[in-house]
């Protein structure tokens, strides 16, 4: 059986990451602090296109274990809504590239869904859509959530289970 691998990188192509297997999640999150994040790093000089039109940001969240650093893992730094938020979202400093996200106690890391170029499967879900700007007009490219759904959080947990089994 054939793994999946998807190469994420920033625009310039100096910072990589390699991401094995399938994706716990495939979606695109309109909470208000992944909106909050989004302009956090605009303000910061991200390059635009990271976020949606609804302030999602689509996203891929893989097991920690299923990461790898293939190139410029020096040139990223990463931000914080303050100072003792759980997520921390990364930024490129060779090209301002926003790469991915880190929810600290979590055992995935979210890698924004556009780092992956054409390799991005198609969006699966799309959730906290009661936080979405203009609701109402949301593609339905996805089902769409309006809080986190349970098959996402359950593929969270057997993701977890499935580390501690090394599976």
């Amino acid at each position: 059986m054939s793994t999946v691998e998807r190469v994420a990188a920033c625009a310039c192509g100096k910072v990589r990451l390699s991401a094995r297997g399938t994706p716990i999640v495939n979606g695109a999150c309109h909470c208000s602090d992944c909106q909050a994040g989004a302009c956090l790093m605009e303000g910061a000089g991200a390059r635009p296109g990271f976020c949606d039109a609804w302030g999602g940001t689509a996203y891929l969240s893989y097991r920690d274990d299923r990461l790898d650093w293939l190139e410029g893992r020096e040139m990223v730094r990463g931000f914080k809504l303050k100072p003792d938020a759980p997520t921390t979202r990364y930024m490129t400093t060779c090209c301002n590239t926003v790469i991915f996200l880190k929810y600290g106690p979590g055992w995935w890391t979210s890698v924004y869904r556009g780092r992956f170029g054409d390799a991005a499967p198609p969006l699966e879900m799309r959730n906290k859509t009661a936080y979405a700007l203009s609701p109402e007009t949301l593609p339905r490219d996805a089902p769409a959530f309006r809080n986190f759904p349970m098959r996402m959080v359950w593929r969270l947990l057997s993701a977890r289970v499935a580390m501690w089994l090394h599976i």
